[in-house]
């Protein structure tokens, strides 16, 4: 498995010194890079690359106007700069890493490592709830299952049936119930998928957990409409998912 990794450089030395650090790295494979904006605004989405090495600054722009275009949920990003004063964003933005020029390659070595496994790891889990999904689908498993919320109140025992979808936030998570009601909790999504899954949930997007029991329409243009009306967005990469998911239970 090879890391397919773009970059977002408008300095030609500093592009030459990247490309000399990760194309001596096996596992990577660099699909293709630009030193603008709007040229890697339309080459992203198609190339689909794991990771992107984005400079903050360039000539027509800044690399966080880009990814609050075109998602950057389903990204992982690296960003460069020479002004540490964007790190506070680069981080809430959700960043793999943040390095300053000059580029240290031990370090960006180093993060790429990281990144890769977390790769790895994250196929794996994917594979896994795959199994888990399938099993759901072809079983017919009944919801009875109950699960404990821990809200900063209370805990609360939920039937996995009761609950709607989940969204995460800042290593929160809401979960929201078919009476109405909202829990929030202190723990992100990812503690919850893999429990999940197993009785028809689906990770349509990076905030998002569904119960595809209460999905009433799946729109083209990139949401789900549940039976309470709520639009739930689905992530360019997770659309083939999602499909393949309502062929099944079709």
């Amino acid at each position: 498995m090879r890391m397919k990794v773009y970059i977002l450089e408008d300095e030609v030395r500093i592009l030459q010194h990247l490309l000399q650090v990760v194309e001596q790295i096996s596992y990577v494979q660099v699909v293709g890079n630009s030193p603008a904006v709007a040229k890697a605004a339309k080459e992203i989405p198609t190339l689909k690359p794991d990771l992107i090495l984005a400079d903050i600054r360039l000539k027509d722009g800044d690399s966080f106007q880009l990814f609050e275009e075109i998602g950057h949920e389903d990204l992982q990003v690296i960003f460069l700069t020479a002004y540490d004063q964007y790190a506070i964003q680069a981080l809430n933005m959700g960043a793999f890493g943040y390095l300053l020029k000059p580029i240290c390659e031990v370090t960006l070595a180093s993060m790429l490592d990281k990144c890769y496994h977390h790769k790895k790891q994250d196929l794996f889990d994917r594979q896994q709830l795959e199994i888990a999904r399938q099993s759901y689908l072809s079983q017919g498993i009944a919801g009875s299952r109950r699960i404990a919320l821990k809200s900063v109140e209370y805990i609360e025992v939920v039937p996995v049936d009761d609950i709607v979808y989940c969204k995460s936030d800042k290593g929160y998570t809401t979960f929201y119930l078919k009476d109405g009601r909202d829990i929030l909790v202190s723990k992100g999504l990812i503690e919850y998928e893999s429990t999940l899954a197993p009785f028809g949930f689906l990770r349509c997007q990076q905030s998002y957990l569904v119960n595809f029991q209460y999905v009433k329409k799946y729109f083209r243009e990139g949401y789900l409409q549940m039976q309470n009306d709520e639009r739930i967005p689905v992530s360019s990469r997770k659309k083939e998912e999602v499909l393949k998911y309502l062929d099944n239970i079709a």
